[in-house]
This record gives structure tokens, sequence and C-alpha cells, in this order.
């Protein structure tokens, strides 16, 4: 079950819904979009439920840039606000729960995260993305990875196999620069949405599964 949400106390200011757990795990997970999108997204909603039903607290977010504008990408210029706008969600999330918290979003949501995180490594206890953005589409030589080699803090990628943005041959190649935990869950025939306009799509608890799985571990390491 999921109800809207808002934070108007400081800047950015939060705007979305929050999912609570009928069973508490006592971990959360702050959520957000892709740059043609928001909160309200199909993958976005799939993804919260799933981590809701399985215990999480979720926050699912609208970018600051989302927020000033309905349609269309973010300006030049605004990523480090939208970082500000991930920052301030996890510090919400902070004063509702006592376990972890994880960050991550869709593609140009989770590429800020990874960014964030690289710059503050005790900000949360890891990472969910989905979709990442490695590179433009037909640019592969644009790597979207300068920041890897400074993320300390454990990550999961759950990636489309026909996804323009890399292939999950360039995934994994470039996740070897990452000095943290990290695992690659690929999903078969997806592209950048990873839902592929499939009704009744069960994949948000298949990624929700994986993504326990692996989060087990972080918590043991």
């Amino acid at each position: 079950m999921s109800m809207p949400f808002a934070d108007r106390h400081d800047e950015p200011a939060i705007h979305g819904f929050l999912h609570e757990p009928a069973h508490p795990s006592g971990d959360s997970v702050a959520i957000t979009h892709g740059a043609g999108s928001n909160c309200q997204s199909k993958l976005l909603v799939g993804m919260s439920d799933a981590l809701a039903y399985t215990g999480f607290l979720v926050l699912r977010f609208d970018l600051p840039f989302r927020q000033a504008r309905p349609q269309g990408p973010p300006h030049p210029g605004s990523a480090e606000r939208d970082r500000e706008g991930i920052q301030r969600a996890v510090a919400l999330l902070r004063k509702r729960t006592k376990g972890r918290v994880f960050v991550g979003g869709h593609s140009y949501g989770g590429r800020q995260a990874t960014i964030l995180v690289s710059e503050h490594p005790q900000l949360v206890d890891g990472l969910l993305l989905l979709s990442y953005p490695l590179h433009p589409p037909r640019k592969p030589e644009q790597l979207r990875t300068g920041h890897f080699p400074k993320l300390t803090t454990p990550a999961f990628f759950a990636h489309g196999t026909r996804d323009p943005f890399g292939t999950i041959a360039e995934m994994t190649s470039a996740l070897r620069l990452i000095p943290s935990p990290h695992a690659l869950f690929e999903v078969d025939g997806a592209g950048h949405d990873l839902l592929a306009k499939k009704s009744g799509n069960k994949l948000p608890e298949d990624i929700v599964g994986e993504f326990q799985k692996a989060s087990r571990t972080w918590k043991l390491s």
C-alpha cells in the first residue's frame, strides 16, 4: 500500500509516495526515476510494491528537475541539485527506520545515486540500480564510469540484455572498476525500460529476490 508523501521543510523539497510494509524488516529504500520519466513509472511502482511486500519501507520520489517541470529531460547543470534531492530523501528515511538504508533508481536516477554515494560513502548501506546508463546509445566510447573506482558502497545492478545504453559484456567489464562488493542481474530480452511493455510482469519480484540475496552477503561482510 502506498500513500502520497511530501516534505517541504527544507530544500530541495521531496515529493512522491511512501510504501509502508505490512511486516517491516527495519530496512528501507529511497528510489527514483530516469531522465524521461517520473516516480509514477510502471517500473518504479512495481519495484516499490515488491520491495514493500518483502518488508522494506520505500520512498518513491521525483527528482528536483521533474518537480520543476512535468516533462522533458533534466537541464544541463541540474545534476547537482538532483543529487541533493537524493541525499534529502535518504535523510528522511533515516528518521523513519532503524535498519539499513538503500538508495537507487532507474537510469539517470541511479547514475546520480552512484555519483552521490561515491562522494559520500557512509550515506547508505547499498545501491539498487536499474538499467545503469553506461554510455549514450551508439556511443560506447563515452563511458560514465569515472566515479566507479571511488564506489566503496556495495551495489546491485539489474540490466537488460538488449539495453542500448550498455551490453552485458560492457557492464561486466565496467563493474570491475568498482572496489566494493557488487552483483549484476541479467534480464533476458529486456531493453532500457526493463519491463518491455509486458503486462503482469513478475520481474520486480525477481529483481527484489536477487537484491535481497546480494544484500544479505553485504550484511555479513
